[in-house]
Parts: structure tokens; C-alpha cells; sequence
């Protein structure tokens, strides 16, 4: 049998085992590459001349464009609809030529605007707006923005969750508009499966808690404090998110009455619950704090659509997974095997029927960047066999692919995967 990418991917998520085994790159904020990595990747691919620069489009952690030539030369089974605004308060558009520290030629939005210190160092605004503090800062030769916590003295009298909320508002007729826009089209025009990512449906996601959108973030804003608020403010916290899951729900009603039944994987959570060596939390805590809010959108997504629920969460977090299934997710990214408590034959055998692994196809923190390229086939063909069986895996490396790995690398990366991934040659 042949599928189109978009039948694969969802009999994937089905737990059907499809003709061959799905690839992303790039359809969401934890599946993508860094800019730098995707012009080399280009480069070696001779898919553009010297010098064409690639559009970031997600400047807070500087992802790359994966545009269609690429997808059809990798085999690329997704394709990805992000919100208009990104992290940084700014607009995907009006794009302008710039170049990173290294020299890699970029196109960035129009009102990406930064300005270096005495250092090098280089600040973004939100929204581009410079009458207020910075938001964001780039070292002086990095490759990447840090997040400037711009936290307000605490009054505990004075705590009030609303102003945890800012960011999370009624979605505008503009945005409902070009959601149905990008996903009729994509849907009409390619036959990949689509991933959209609506923003406001993650609870507690530790990158947006310092609001490097908001012009004068209120509430509790600081990474420190915001975890262990976890402790000691618990019920603000519930409150924060009780009322952050009524707009979020609103907001998924208004949009799935505008897209209708189309087949769709919403991204919902880049929370992290893993450090590299045990989860953040307890079961119970986590199922107490998050799944109420997290199971009440999921719920009302599967009882109402078709769509499929993506959760993110880095580390390890083998004593997290039953809760992730509790809520009812239907993927976990990126499934981080190089973690502890994380192989993934002990993954695939506990979790493999009732959720799919997106990602786990390659370790990007030691492996890819550092390792040859013979023991990066070895790594990506040793997993596609382990997690592949049945169904319920989608080949992505563990997270983002960051800068400066091998192009080597990459295309042994990619070489291993073409050769493994029918299903009828897996052994």
C-alpha cells in the first residue's frame, strides 16, 4: 500500500501501523532547526544558491524556515501552521535580510529590531517597542535570545491571577481567519498532515511565563518564583489556569466552528515536566495541579472534533507518561531516550499502544552534534526499529536540531532514516 504523508501520519497515531514510518521536521517549536543549521542543510542539499538567506520564523529560539523543496528531498510527512504573532511580540512579516553572528545570511520580520551594548550584546523589545525595557537578549556571539525576567516586586496581598492572564485573551476574528486560511490551504494544496499550534492552550509553559511579549508583565513572572509558587501558592496557581482553560476552551469552540472536521494535530503543551534525571513533580502532583485543566480541553477536543492532542515535555519523565495519558493526549514529543529512566524499548513496551512517540529518533545533545557520522546512522536506525512496530511513532530527532551540528551528520541522520523506514524491510 502507499499513503499520502497525511494518511501515514495519522494511521501512526492510531496505532495502525502505515507503509512507512512518518517523518517531521519543523511543523512545531520543538520539532524544527535552528536557522544556521537549515541554510547548511540547504547548502549541502543544493537547494539554493550561495549567500540565500532563510527566514527565522520563531526569533525567540531562532528556528529556521523548512520550506516544501526541503520537506519533498527529506520525505518530510508534516507541515506546520504557527500563530501570526511570535514569541517576541512581532509579526511574521514584511521580511528583511540580517545576519547572525556567525554570518549566516537570515530574513527576519520587519519589526525585528535589536541593538547592541558596549558588550555585543544584542536586545530585542515587545512588540518592538523600545519605550519599554528589553525582553530579550543574545550574548555576543550566540546563537540564540535568553529571556530577560522583568518580575515587579511581590505582594502577596496583591497577588491576583488575572494578572498571570495577560497573554491569554479571546482569540481576534483576524487570528480565527487566518487559522482556517492556513489550514484550508495547506490541507487543499499538500497532502501532508497538518500540525497547528493555536497558542494559549499550555499551562505553566516555563517559556512564556517571563512574557517576552508583554510591554510590563504583571503577576508572577519570575522562573524561580513561578516553580515554587508550585509549592506554596498552589491555589493561585489552579486559579491561573481554571480561567486560563474557560478562554482557551472558548477559543478552541470559535476555531473548530470555522475549520470544521478536517483532520488536524493541534500542539497544545510545551510545558516541561522532566529535568534530565526525574521529573519535576510527583504523580500526584502533577495530576492535581495540571491534568484537571489539561484533561478538560483534551476531553472536550475528542469528544467535539477529530483532532489530535500534542504534548511536549523535555526530560525524564517515565512516572509522568500514565498522568500525559490520563489527560488525553494522543502524542508525546520529544521523547527524550538519552534522559534517565527514559530507554526507549522500556517506553515502547509500557506506553506503545496507548500513545504515540514523536520523536526518540535521534539523541541531539551528544549524538547528532558530536558524534561520526556511521555512529549517528547506527543511533537512528537502532530506534526506528524499537519504536516503530505498530504504529504510534513519528521519526524526529529528541528536540530541535540546534546550530552548529555536522551537516554530515545531518545527512547521515536522514541517509539512515530513507533506508529504514519501510516498514516491510524492517527486520
Amino acid at each position: 500500500m502507499n499513503l499520502t504523508s497525511r494518511e501515514r501520519v495519522l494511521a501512526s497515531i492510531k496505532h495502525q501501523q502505515p507503509d512507512r514510518v512518518p517523518l517531521d521536521l519543523g511543523s512545531c517549536p520543538t520539532t524544527g532547526m535552528h536557522v544556521s543549521t537549515v541554510y547548511l542543510l540547504r547548502q549541502a542539499l543544493k537547494l539554493d544558491e550561495p549567500d540565500t538567506p532563510v527566514k527565522i520564523i520563531e526569533p525567540y529560539q531562532m528556528l529556521g524556515e523548512i520550506k516544501p523543496d526541503l520537506r519533498d528531498v527529506l520525505g518530510v510527512d508534516v507541515v506546520g501552521v504557527f500563530p501570526i504573532q511570535t514569541a517576541l511580540g512581532i509579526n511574521n512579516e514584511n521580511w528583511k535580510e540580517w545576519e547572525l553572528f556567525d554570518g549566516t545570511p537570515v530574513a527576519v520580520p520587519g519589526d525585528f529590531n535589536t541593538e547592541p551594548d558596549e558588550n555585543g550584546d544584542i536586545y530585542s523589545w515587545p512588540g518592538a517597542d523600545r519605550s519599554v525595557p528589553a525582553s530579550a537578549k543574545m550574548p555576543n556571539g550566540g546563537f540564540y535570545f535568553d529571556t530577560i525576567v522583568r518580575q515587579e516586586p511581590l505582594d502577596e496581598s496583591k497577588l491576583d491571577p488575572a494578572d498571570n492572564l495577560e497573554e491569554y485573551q479571546p482569540l481576534s476574528d483576524e487570528n480565527i481567519s487566518y487559522f482556517k486560511t492556513e489550514i484550508d490551504r495547506l490541507y487543499t494544496e499538500t497532502d501532508k498532515a497538518v500540525m497547528v499550534n493555536f497558542g494559549g492552550t499550555a499551562f505553566g509553559d516555563i517559556a512564556h511565563v517571563p512574557a517576552p511579549s508583554l510591554k510590563h508583565p504583571k503577576g508572577i513572572r519570575d522562573i524561580e518564583e513561578w516553580y515554587v509558587s508550585l509549592v506554596i501558592r498552589p491555589d493561585y496557581i489552579k486559579e491561573v489556569f481554571r480561567r486560563q482553560s474557560e478562554i482557551a476552551l472558548a477559543n478552541l469552540q470559535r476555531l473548530y466552528a470555522a475549520i470544521g472536521d478536517k483532520e488536524i494535530i493541534v500542539y497544545m503543551s510545551g510545558t516541561d515536566f522532566g529535568t534530565q534525571k526525574a521529573p519535576f513533580m510527583s504523580l500526584n502532583t502533577y495530576k492535581n495541579l495540571y491534568l484537571p485543566y489539561q484533561k478538560k480541553l483534551n476531553d472536550w477536543i475528542h469528544e467535539n472534533t477529530p483532532w489530535k492532542t500534542f504534548q511536549h515535555s523535555c526530560g525524564s519523565v517515565m512516572p509522568l507518561i500514565e498522568g500525559f495519558i490520563e489527560a488525553g493526549f494522543d502524542i508525546l514529543n520529544p521523547v527524550q531516550t538519552s534522559a534517565v529512566n527514559m530507554d526507549a524499548r522500556e517506553l515502547k513496551k509500557k506506553f506503545g499502544k496507548q500513545i504515540t512517540f514523536w520523536g526518540g529518533g535521534i539523541d541531539s545533545q551528544k549524538t547528532l552534534p558530536f558524534g561520526t557520522p556511521d555512529q549517528v546512522r547506527e543511533a537512528a536506525e537502532n530506534n526506528i526499529k524499537i519504536l516503530c512496530p505498530g504504529g504510534g511513532f513519528v521519526f524526529n530527532p529528541i528536540h530541535n536540531v540546534q546550530a552548529r551540528v555536522p551537516v554530515e551528520n545531518l545527512l547521515a541522520m536522514y541517509e539512515a532514516f530513507e533506508k529504514h523506514r519501510n516498514y516491510k524491510d524492517i527486520g
